[in-house]
């Protein structure tokens, strides 16, 4: 298989997933959501346990890639918009689902988007220096789809207070409010902690565990769907798409 936009190695514990898009600063686009998709359908029969997601040194994910989603004429916007926030949705559901145990490892930026994926994982660990924030509000945009997600971790507020102030929070105010779970500098370290434990799980527990978990949790078909409505709506609004363009092109911010 190959693969542009995620690289795989196998670890004494598991599988590593690095996302790949260092040029793009690990910004999502369909290409990336897809190869990890078809990565993850690969995986799913392997005899590995743990699953190991990072990004590059310096940024985790940084949410939306918003060249892709407004290159297309005003019709095939449209299309990739719902495309992906579709895909993206179906993405955190597979994390927060899968049959490993899935530890992201932050080391930087995990920003909007990559805030979500990251939070839908089992585990988090991050590094001193990485900061987590939802920047969409400065957009006009809501962070619709990674809120429940991340409110599943940290509770009402403290996810509304994110989503509200777009202020970034760093790894020790992430910790106080579980955004994540354990700062290291060396991640590989508190990955072979954890997996001194992990290892002796069946999946059939991990799977049956986050399937039972979802139940007592707010997350379902039916606010996942009108979580993709409100985010292919405010993305399709033609105020918002033009400030991204302005962004893009003219390094103008909205507020400016």
């Amino acid at each position: 298989m190959t693969l542009n936009t995620v690289l795989v190695e196998s670890m004494s514990y598991g599988t590593q997933i690095t996302l790949n898009r260092r040029a793009a600063r690990n910004s999502i686009n369909r290409e990336l959501l897809l190869e990890l998709n078809m990565l993850l359908d690969e995986l799913e029969g392997d005899p590995c346990k743990i699953i190991v997601l990072q990004g590059q040194p310096g940024y985790f994910c940084t949410g939306m890639d918003f060249a892709e989603a407004t290159e297309s004429s005003a019709g095939a916007d449209d299309e990739i918009t719902l495309e992906l926030s579709t895909l993206y949705m179906h993405t955190l559901k597979r994390i927060s689902l899968y049959p490993k145990v899935i530890i992201s490892v932050v080391d930087g930026e995990a920003i909007a988007g990559g805030l979500g994926m990251m939070a839908a994982s089992d585990l988090v660990i991050a590094t001193s220096r990485s900061r987590f924030a939802l920047s969409e509000a400065l957009w006009g945009l809501l962070p619709s789809m990674a809120v429940p997600y991340i409110m599943r971790r940290t509770g009402y507020q403290k996810a509304y207070m994110m989503s509200l102030t777009t202020l970034p929070v760093n790894a020790e105010a992430a910790l106080s409010m579980n955004l994540i779970d354990e700062i290291h500098d060396s991640p590989s370290e508190s990955i072979h902690q954890f997996s001194q434990r992990l290892l002796r799980l069946k999946s059939e527990t991990v799977m049956n565990m986050k399937a039972y978990f979802r139940k007592l949790w707010l997350i379902d078909d039916e606010m996942e769907e009108m979580a993709i409505e409100r985010t292919n709506s405010l993305v399709s609004d033609p105020r918002i798409k033009e400030d991204i363009r302005n962004y893009l092109l003219y390094k103008k911010f909205p507020w400016e």
